[in-house]
C-alpha cells in the first residue's frame, strides 16, 4: 500500500476538477455532492490500509519515502515531489480524510438550495487536497505549498457567501493575517538551510535528512531563530496570539466549513509541523518557553471571551482557539504524544460541536423562515428547549460536550489530563510548571462552563422564538444525523488509545498504544527529555499525579455546576450580573477590544499610509507629470489644428503665403 500513497492526495483533486470544471453543467447536487464526498472517502479507504501496513511492522521500520520527482534542482537546492508515510503523517491522512469525509456528507445535506454548490464541493475537495499535501509532503517546501493551499480555500470558503460584505471582510481578514505568519515560516526554511549547509554541508529540506542531521544543530542561538520563525507561521495559522482574530470572523462561512478548519486540517496545520520539527525545537529552550506560555496563555484568553459571546458559533471558535492553545502548551513542554493526542481527540469532539450548532441552525432558520422572522437563528438568545424537538442533535452535543469539558472516560479528558499533567511535571522551566498548570486547570473549568452554558442556553428551558415557529423546529436529515453520529462515538471512546500511565496501571496494566505507536517520531526528542531529567533530577509521586488530575476534574465539574445554576436553575442572576459589572461585560463581550486594538495600531495606519502614497504620490505626483505632459500636447495640438480645416482655399493660401516667404527669404537674406 505504501506505494500507492500518491493516490491519497490525488483522489481529492480529481473531484475538484470534474466538479471545478464540468459542476455547473452537471447541475444534479446529488451527482456534485456524492463525487465529492466519494473522493474524499476513496482516500480515506487507502489511508486505512497504509495505516495496517504500517502497523504490521516494527517500531523502527515505520518509515517509507515514495519520490515521485524532482521538483527543483537548482546549485546544492534540491526538492522533490515525494510523500513521507511514518506515525505522525498516517495518523493525520486518517483525521483529515476520515473526518472530512463525515463533513463532505453532512455538507450534501446542509448546503442544499445554495447558490454555487459545485463551487462549495471544488472548494471542499481543493481544501482536503491541500491539507494531505501538507501533512505527506517530505520536505519543508512541499509542506509549503499545502500550507498556501489551505490559506487560499480558507480565503475562498471564508467569503463564500461573497455577497455579504462581512464574509468578503472575513476572508480576506484570514488571508492576510496568515501572511504575516507564513512569512515567520519562509524564513524559518530559509535560516535552517543556510545554516546545515554553510556550516555542516547539509544542504537539505528533506525531513529525514534533517532529522538525522539535527546532532549537528546547536542547543540555542540560531536554533532559537530558527524555531522562533516557524512558530510565527505556527501563531498564523493555528490562531494563537498575536495572529488569533481571524478564526472567529471566519464563522462567516457555511457551517460545515468551520468543521473543516477548526476541527481536522488548516488550524492544526501549526501543531503538526511543530510535532513534524521536535528534534529542532527541543534544542532551543527558549523557544519551547515561548511556544509553552503563548499556548497556556491563549488557552485562558480565549476562554474568557467564549463565557459571553451569544452567536452559538463564535462560542465554538473561540474555544477551537482555547483548546489549540492546549495543543501548544504540550508542544512547549516537550509533550509531543499529548500534544497530538490532544488534536486528534478535539478533531472527534470538536467537528461534532460545529456539526451539531449547524443541526440547529438548519433548524431553527427553517422555523423562522416559515413566519416570515429575521431574528437571527444562530443567537442563542432566541433558542432553548430544542432537546425536545431535536433529541439526536442534542445527544450528540452533549456528549462531545462533556468530552470536551475533560470529564473522565471521555476523549477529551485523557488527552486534556495527560498535558496538564506534563506542564507541572516538566523539567524545562521550574517554577513556571506550576502556573501553566493553574493556567491550563483554569482554563479547563472556563471551557467547561462556557460550553455547558451554550448546551442549557440552548437545549434546555423554554424556547424563545415565536409560537407559530416552533411548530416548525424538527430534528435534521439522516445525512446530516448520520456524521453527528459517528463523531460522538468517536467522542466518548476516541481517547482510549491513549490512557496515561497512571491510569493505564489502575486499570490492570493497559498501555499507552498512541505513545508506542508515535514513539519512533518522537524518539530523539524523548531521549533529549529525558536527559534533562535524570540532569535535573526531577521525581514525582503518584499521589501527585492523582491529586492534580482529581482538582482539574473538579474544577470542570465546577464550571459545569456553575453553567447550571445561571443557565437553568436561576436564569434571572447573569442579567443581574451583567447590571452589576457592565464594563466588564462589555470588554468581555467585545473580545476585550483586540480587534479596535489592532485597527487603531495597524489597519488604520495601512489605510493612512496607502491613502498618502495613493493621494500625495500617485495622484499629485505621478499622475501629476503624466496629465502635464498630456495637457502641454493637448494645447500645441489645440493651436495646430486650427491650421486643418478642411477648406481647400485655405490651404491654397497657405502654400502661396509659403512660398513668398521662402522667396522673400532667399531675396533679402
Amino acid at each position: 500500500m505504501f506505494e500507492y500513497v500518491w493516490l491519497i492526495p490525488l483522489f481529492p483533486l480529481i473531484g475538484v476538477v470534474i466538479n471545478g470544471l464540468l459542476g455547473k453543467k452537471i447541475k444534479n447536487e446529488k451527482v456534485i455532492g456524492g463525487l465529492g464526498a466519494l473522493m474524499v472517502f476513496c482516500s480515506f479507504v487507502v489511508s486505512c490500509g497504509i495505516l495496517k501496513q504500517l502497523l504490521s511492522l516494527p517500531g523502527e521500520e515505520r518509515v517509507f519515502e515514495k519520490i515521485l520527482f524532482t521538483w527543483i534542482k537548482s546549485g546544492q537546492f534540491k526538492a522533490d515531489i515525494g510523500f513521507l508515510i511514518d506515525p505522525l503523517s498516517a495518523l493525520m491522512i486518517m483525521v483529515v480524510t476520515g473526518v472530512g469525509f463525515l463533513i463532505h456528507v453532512y455538507s450534501i445535506g446542509y448546503m442544499h438550495g445554495e447558490e454555487g454548490f459545485y463551487r462549495y464541493f471544488a472548494y471542499l475537495n481543493l481544501f482536503t487536497f491541500s491539507m494531505l499535501l501538507l501533512v505527506l509532503g517530505n520536505n519543508l517546501l512541499l509542506m509549503f505549498v499545502g500550507w498556501e493551499g489551505v490559506g487560499l480555500c480558507s480565503y475562498l470558503l471564508i467569503g463564500y457567501y461573497f455577497h455579504k460584505k462581512s464574509a468578503g471582510d472575513a476572508g480576506k481578514k484570514a488571508f492576510v493575517m496568515n501572511r504575516v505568519g507564513d512569512f515567520g515560516f519562509l524564513l524559518g526554511t530559509f535560516t535552517l538551510f543556510w545554516y546545515l549547509g554553510q556550516n555542516h554541508n547539509v544542504w537539505t529540506i528533506n525531513f529525514r535528512e534533517l532529522a538525522a542531521s539535527a546532532h549537528l544543530l546547536p542547543v540555542g542561538g540560531i536554533v532559537t531563530i530558527i524555531t522562533l520563525c516557524f512558530f510565527l507561521g505556527a501563531t498564523g495559522k493555528s490562531a494563537q496570539i498575536p495572529l488569533y482574530t481571524w478564526l472567529p470572523d471566519a464563522m462567516e462561512g457555511p457551517t460545515p466549513v468551520s468543521a473543516l478548519i477548526h476541527a481536522a486540517t488548516m488550524v492544526t496545520a501549526g501543531v503538526y509541523m511543530i510535532g513534524r520539527l521536535n528534534f529542532v525545537y527541543i534544542r532551543s529552550h527558549e523557544t519551547m518557553m515561548v511556544v509553552a506560555i503563548v499556548g497556556a496563555a491563549t488557552a485562558l484568553f480565549a476562554a474568557t471571551i467564549g463565557t459571553a459571546q451569544n452567536d452559538i458559533k463564535r462560542v465554538l471558535a473561540y474555544s477551537t482557539v482555547s483548546q489549540l492553545g492546549y495543543m501548544f502548551l504540550g508542544m512547549g513542554v516537550g509533550a509531543f504524544t499529548a500534544g497530538i493526542f490532544h488534536l486528534m481527540t478535539h478533531a472527534f469532539f470538536k467537528a461534532c460541536l460545529f456539526l451539531g450548532s449547524g443541526s440547529v441552525i438548519h433548524s431553527m432558520h427553517h422555523a423562522l423562515h416559515h413566519i416570515h422572522s429575521h431574528d437571527d437563528p444562530q443567537d442563542m438568545r432566541n433558542m432553548g428547549g430544542l432537546r425536545k424537538a431535536m433529541p439526536l442533535t442534542f445527544l450528540t452535543f452533549l456528549l462531545a460536550t462533556v468530552a470536551i469539558a475533560g470529564i473522565p472516560g471521555f476523549a477529551g479528558f485523557f488527552s486534556k489530563d495527560e498535558i496538564l499533567w506534563q506542564a507541572y511535571a516538566n523539567p524545562h522551566f521550574g517554577e513556571l510548571n506550576t502556573v501553566l498548570w493553574a493556567v491550563g486547570a483554569i482554563a479547563a473549568g472556563l471551557t467547561a462552563f462556557y460550553m455547558f452554558r451554550l448546551v442549557f442556553m440552548t437545549f434546555f428551558g423554554e424556547c424563545r422564538i415565536k409560537e407559530k415557529a416552533k411548530e416548525h423546529l424538527h430534528e435534521s436529515p439522516f445525512v446530516i444525523v448520520f456524521p453527528l453520529l459517528v463523531l460522538a462515538g468517536l467522542s466518548v471512546v476516541g481517547g482510549w488509545i491513549g490512557v496515561p500511565k497512571l491510569l493505564g496501571d489502575a486499570l490492570g496494566g493497559m498501555p499507552n498504544y498512541l505513545e508506542q505507536y508515535l514513539e519512533p517520531v518522537f524518539a530523539s526528542s524523548n531521549e533529549f527529555v529525558q536527559q534533562q531529567i535524570q540532569h535535573a533530577a526531577v521525581h514525582h509521586s503518584v499521589g501527585l499525579e492523582w491529586g492534580l488530575m482529581s482538582i482539574s476534574v473538579i474544577i470542570a465539574v465546577v464550571g459545569i455546576a456553575i453553567a447550571y445554576l445561571l443557565y437553568v436553575a436561576a436564569p434571572s442572576i447573569p442579567a443581574k450580573f451583567t447590571a452589576a459589572f457592565p464594563a466588564l461585560h462589555r470588554a468581555v463581550y467585545n473580545k476585550w477590544y483586540i480587534d479596535e486594538l489592532y485597527d487603531f495600531l495597524f489597519v488604520n495606519p495601512c489605510k493612512w499610509l496607502g491613502n498618502f502614497l495613493w493621494k500625495g504620490f500617485d495622484v499629485l505626483i505621478v499622475d501629476g507629470v503624466v496629465n502635464g505632459v498630456a495637457a502641454v500636447v493637448k494645447g500645441f495640438g489645440g493651436v495646430l489644428r486650427n491650421i486643418q480645416t478642411g477648406y481647400v482655399h485655405n490651404y491654397a493660401f497657405t502654400m502661396a503665403l509659403g512660398v513668398v516667404v521662402i522667396v522673400g527669404f532667399y531675396i533679402f537674406r
